[in-house]
């Protein structure tokens, strides 16, 4: 006798036993594998065990389940092709209109503190994704489900005059190769990570889960949407953060806040990060949080203005009273005790992101992915610093050892300026930021202009080499004492010569930090 029949093969049994009662009361009767078919024993739902159909057991160690034609067969053939059609009857296959089917845990495997290689490769799911693409492929005839999220909607498409309609059965088969795609992916980019350490492979495939869809992009013509990357990130980073307060987050505010982030990581002591529109407007390290608060702050206290601030410490109460004076989108600490949160509780809108290990110095690592219109440009992370033993003295003038640890401190703030950059510093805060520029010369001009007599005395970093003298002038006229930039220009004999005329101190890192 001809039955109808839906393959259901779970990992994940959320809803599956309601959905498998419906389905059951609509008259198609259930084929399922071990582990599915005992859960189902359990809640008296009728089912028959995929092994009595085909004839076989499961063997190597639940291996091998579902590979078989009779499976396969009644899933691929098509309805409204005869020759299809007198094959199944031949060979006595009931075709399965269903395919119920999620997949073995590999992301949560992966995840395990020092899981061994045995346990991923048995986490890696065959059968599953055999039976999902089928079922996809054959659209038109199969319904293929891998989310129990859509459980209702497809018992409330059944349950409707119209039935699953055919636009229906396409978005689900998409799901399908979506749901496969992840899959492989993060099973292709951990093995890689694991066995060859292959950075930028000649084929490369990345796989993201929307997080958050937004009210609108960098602009409000702009569709937008926040995913996290896959498999999922250890480090500290936006992605893995916890908001505890305020609006939701905006496109502009995820972006700015992660270059606080990874402003902040640099600096070992307590510090904070002012951002805004992606660069920072003031950096400090100091004795206490609320020190290094006042001194980014001091910076330039214009542009914190509905900026972000980051945090690599607790944030205290004395900061946060200080903080609510301000009009500010997001603040970023690794905790937030129960008074602080209390502080900032009358500012509603204002969003609050805990961010646990932002405390802690971490190896970094990983890539920068950019897309440019038809593909993207992949590199390194940009985590690396030239060792001071490396860097040169080429001026008359010797920098002091306070010179050398502000200099030190310089190079970690103009890192994360837009280029062309200069950041001026007096011992670890910073004191006139310019980014952004077409020209460096003009950079140092903005920096000098917005710092005025804060200037004096400083010590000045550039990102990259000065094609110039004219950037020097323009710092040493301000009252610039030393400078620190990567050297390396066709002119760096004039620019150390300018530098020996004022008779500051220069020194060379053979490192450039260009930021775009």
């Amino acid at each position: 006798m001809e039955h109808r029949y839906a393959l259901i093969s779970v990992y994940d049994k959320e809803g599956i036993i309601d959905f498998s009662k419906e389905l059951s009361n609509m008259g198609l009767h259930i084929l399922t594998t071990g582990g599915t078919a005992s859960f189902l024993q359990k809640a008296g739902i009728p089912y028959t065990e995929v092994s009595d159909v085909t004839g076989f057991p499961e063997m190597l160690d639940g291996r091998v389940k579902t590979l078989h034609p009779i499976i396969h067969a009644g899933i691929l053939a098509c309805r409204d092709n005869k020759k299809h059609q007198k094959t199944i009857k031949d060979h006595n296959i009931n075709l399965i209109d269903f395919v119920i089917c999620n997949l073995y845990p590999f992301e949560q495997t992966i995840q395990k503190s020092m899981v061994s290689i045995e346990e991923v490769i048995e986490n890696i799911d065959i059968g599953g994704p055999t039976l999902i693409r089928a079922a996809a492929k054959n659209y038109k005839d199969v319904v293929v489900a891998t989310d129990p999220k859509q459980y209702p909607e497809i018992l409330a498409a059944l349950k409707s005059k119209k039935g699953i309609s055919q636009k229906y059965r396409e978005l689900l088969a998409i799901q399908a190769y979506a749901h496969t795609a992840q899959y492989d992916t993060i099973i292709a980019h951990y093995l890689r990570n694991r066995w060859i350490d292959e950075l930028l492979p000649d084929d490369f495939t990345i796989t993201m889960r929307k997080i958050q869809e937004m009210r609108y992009g960098e602009n409000p013509h702009q569709k937008g949407a926040f995913y996290t990357a896959l498999p999922s990130s250890e480090e500290p980073c936006i992605s893995n953060s916890k908001q505890l307060q305020g609006k939701e987050l905006s496109f502009n505010n995820i972006l700015d806040a992660n270059c606080a982030v990874e402003c902040i990581k640099e600096f070992k002591e307590a510090s904070c990060v002012i951002i805004k529109h992606a660069t920072p407007c003031g950096i400090a390290t100091a004795q206490s949080l609320l020190h290094a608060w006042n001194d980014a702050y001091a910076t330039d206290i214009y542009s914190p203005y509905g900026g972000i601030v980051a945090f690599n410490r607790e944030l205290q109460k004395d900061v946060a009273q200080e903080l609510t004076k301000y009009y500010l989108e997001v603040i970023v600490a690794p905790r937030f005790g129960k008074d602080v949160q209390e502080i900032f509780s009358e500012k509603k809108n204002l969003r609050l992101l805990e961010l646990s290990g932002l405390e802690k110095q971490m190896k970094r690592k990983g890539l920068d992915i950019r897309s440019v219109v038809g593909g993207y440009l992949i590199q390194e992370r940009d985590v690396w610093f030239a060792d001071k033993s490396t860097w040169k003295i080429v001026s008359k003038t010797k920098p002091t050892k306070e010179d050398l640890c502000s200099m030190d401190f310089a190079v970690k703030c103009v890192k994360h300026i837009k280029s062309n950059s200069v950041v001026f510093v007096k011992n670890t805060r910073t004191v006139g930021i310019g980014g952004g520029q077409t020209s460096r010369v003009d950079a140092a001009w903005i920096a000098t202009h917005k710092g005025k007599d804060q200037i004096k005395g400083s010590i000045m970093a550039s990102d990259a080499f000065f094609p110039f003298r004219d950037a020097v002038d323009v710092a040493v006229n301000a009252g610039v004492k030393a400078i620190i930039q990567p050297g390396g220009s066709i002119r760096d004999k004039e620019v150390i010569q300018a530098a020996n005329e004022h008779g500051i101190a220069m020194v060379f890192t053979g490192q450039r930090y260009f930021r775009h």
